[in-house]
């Protein structure tokens, strides 16, 4: 790091790094110059004298800041569930974070005034179908029921609150159609028309079978029930659930309304998360299924972090939690997953960036180094060996690149990751 005199025409320049901004088509070493908490100037040489601070990010990757798709950090209100908010940002070199269902159109005022507004991550929230919103990580199923819904209130809350609210959150999983048929998707699809926002489906069993059990529904016919009621740009979490009713069916096959869906405009999101199987995403990827988008889905139940005093001491199903030497994770790791299937670091760059911005309906703000643009910067470590990733389902994957977050820069201001949920290296 050097310094320059106070009349130096940047504040901050990344010296030397590979800059990779698919939505301005850059790719390759540049220098990125940062001025009152803007992209500046992107040249393949820019003067070290021509900043007040100087950075060098030589054989590191340089992109625009990342955008988690999937998160959970209503804290404290959604109980264990919900993580601190720059944990999973900022610190972890993340500059934007979806929530994806904690706030709901009752508790969304308590989301904007005590986790939108303090946090240096920029957040936005895909609104709950349910009144309850993610009460607990939907730790008692009972609330999610047709009864729990509201459409005319959660209509006007997103539309009163598009600032921040950038699409609905339903649930289509066995569990839920065990108790209560289609009925709430239904509802969460109509919320998602009336309020002209995108629709994010979680795909793959949440809740157990109530005690009368499957009452006549079966996981593998969810899929093609549910995607009639969506539009286009719509998204289908969880592609890579190792759990009954995702895109790929008992018969491990990938489920034949999936390519339909995606030829008419439908989205597939990652939401890696702790149900993620390596052995099903090979298939799903093998079929020609490529994700638009990717989230890490973190949240109380994968990682290790303390329970609120009084919350259920445990997740009712065992299966959700990871494997001892897994309980920390990253949007990186999860980039690093999609690598060892076989993507492209070129792949994988845009699922993090541009797309999600597209996603958002933001693409004139985030995902892109353009000059003039808020400077949200993601710097990371592209290390090359063996590493050793595995699955909750114990599938074990060599890894030959993993990416490692260093430090972004959220409007300028510079953030080291450092958070502890961060995972380190395990070596092949």
């Amino acid at each position: 790091m050097a310094s320059a005199g106070e009349s130096s025409p940047y504040d901050l320049i990344l010296k030397g790094g590979r800059v990779i901004c698919p939505a301005s088509g850059i790719d390759g070493v540049k220098d990125v110059a940062v001025r009152d908490g803007r992209i500046a100037a992107i040249e393949d040489a820019i003067l070290p004298s021509a900043a007040r601070e100087v950075i060098d990010v030589s054989g590191r990757l340089v992109l625009p800041g990342m955008i988690d798709t999937h998160g959970h950090v209503y804290q404290h209100v959604t109980g264990r569930f919900g993580l601190e908010p720059d944990m999973v940002g900022v610190h972890s070199a993340v500059t934007t974070v979806i929530d994806q269902g904690g706030p709901s159109c009752m508790t969304l005022p308590g989301f904007r005034r005590f986790i939108v507004e303090p946090s240096e991550t920029r957040i936005f929230a895909f609104l709950s179908a349910y009144l309850v919103g993610g009460l607990e990580g939907h730790f008692y199923p009972n609330l999610y029921s047709p009864d729990g819904v509201d459409i005319e209130a959660t209509v006007r809350s997103a539309n009163a609150n598009k600032d921040l609210v950038r699409g609905i959150k339903g649930h289509a999983e066995i569990g839920g159609f065990a108790r209560w048929g289609i009925k709430v998707m239904e509802m969460a699809a109509e919320i998602s028309r009336q309020a002209e926002l995108p629709l994010y489906v979680h795909f793959g069993t949440l809740w157990g079978l109530p005690e009368s059990g499957a009452n006549g529904e079966d996981a593998d016919t969810i899929l093609e029930r549910v995607i009639p009621l969506l539009k286009e740009g719509d998204v289908l979490a969880h592609p890579f659930t190792r759990h009954p009713g995702g895109f790929v069916n008992r018969e491990g096959q990938v489920h034949h309304v999936i390519q339909a869906a995606l030829d008419r405009g439908l989205k597939v999101d990652v939401g890696h998360g702790s149900h993620f199987s390596y052995r099903l995403a090979r298939k799903a990827l093998d079929a020609g299924v490529v994700p638009n988008t990717l989230g890490a889905d973190m949240h109380g139940y994968n990682t290790e972090v303390p329970a609120p005093a009084g919350t259920p001491p445990e997740h009712y199903d065992d299966e959700n939690h990871p494997f001892k030497g897994q309980a920390k994770f990253s949007l990186t790791q999860a980039m690093s997953s999609m690598m060892a299937l076989g993507l492209s670091l070129e792949q994988v760059v845009p699922m993090v960036s541009c797309n999600p911005a597209a996603m958002l309906g933001r693409t004139e703000e985030l995902g892109s180094l353009r000059i003039g643009r808020v400077a949200d910067v993601s710097v990371l470590a592209d290390e090359r060996g063996r590493f050793l990733l595995r699955d909750n389902e114990d599938t074990k994957v060599v890894a030959e690149r993993l990416l490692q977050p260093l430090f972004c820069l959220r409007g300028g201001k510079r953030f080291d990751a450092d958070a502890p949920i961060l995972p380190q290296a395990i070596a092949a």
